[in-house]
């Protein structure tokens, strides 16, 4: 009788739950949608960080929770670090969209947007991505990507608040670098709260904030 194919340690970290190791699989390129299958996974990636935190997260656990083979999981990724930078390169490119307006993007539209980024049913995308921020610290790999990728946000929402300054619709007695900073570390606090506490983040509260935010901003008045 020949032995089953042993699994592999750094793909299978643990038993299934009927208490039988996974066999190594196959290698070969997964059938369908290359794009659509490697965003499924990486929706995947998101769901068990957000569960299981980050430290628990494995490429098997994601194979589970995506209903797939572990070896479909490394056709895609050579290891975790991989697989978890490209699930923050793929968080960022959700505040990517906010931008897309370019300059003709609405200061107010844009807080807006954000407020309505975090929204409960993508509850696991932020957790997640909190979850990545607790552990950059120590994980170069990623802690470079939020780097890159924050840079590039606050340069393009600079760009957008200076056009506000020359326009008058922006306070012009704060730099508007320190502006973005300010409006993006809230930002950053909704969305991780929301999730959390969805039922203070009513369309009345929202619309609050959007108004606090815009009188913030706004140029002193005359005296």
């Amino acid at each position: 009788m020949h032995n089953a194919p042993r699994p592999d340690p750094a793909d299978t970290p643990g038993p299934l739950l009927d208490g039988q190791p996974e066999p190594r699989a196959r290698r070969g390129r997964p059938v369908g949608n290359h794009e659509e299958k490697r965003t499924g996974l990486l929706k995947a990636v998101m769901s068990v960080i957000a569960r299981e935190g980050y430290a628990d997260t494995s490429m098997r656990k994601v194979a589970q929770q995506a209903g797939c083979t572990t070896g479909a999981v490394t056709y895609y990724f050579a290891n975790k670090e991989e697989m978890v930078t490209a699930a923050a390169r793929h968080l960022f490119d959700e505040f990517d969209i906010l931008l897309h307006g370019g300059s003709d993007l609405d200061i107010g539209a844009l807080i807006k947007e954000w407020l309505n980024l975090a929204k409960t049913d993508e509850a696991d995308a932020w957790l997640a991505l909190f979850q990545l921020m607790a552990h950059a610290r120590h994980e170069p790999a990623f802690a470079k990507v939020f780097e890159e990728r924050y840079a590039r946000f606050r340069e393009a929402f600079s760009s957008v608040l200076t056009r506000g300054q020359r326009d008058g619709t922006v306070r012009g007695d704060v730099e508007a670098t320190v502006l973005a900073d300010l409006i993006c570390a809230m930002g950053d606090g909704w969305m991780m709260a929301k999730p959390i506490e969805p039922e203070r983040f009513t369309d009345a509260r929202k619309e609050a904030l959007l108004a606090a935010v815009l009188t913030l901003i706004a140029p002193p008045p005359a005296r």
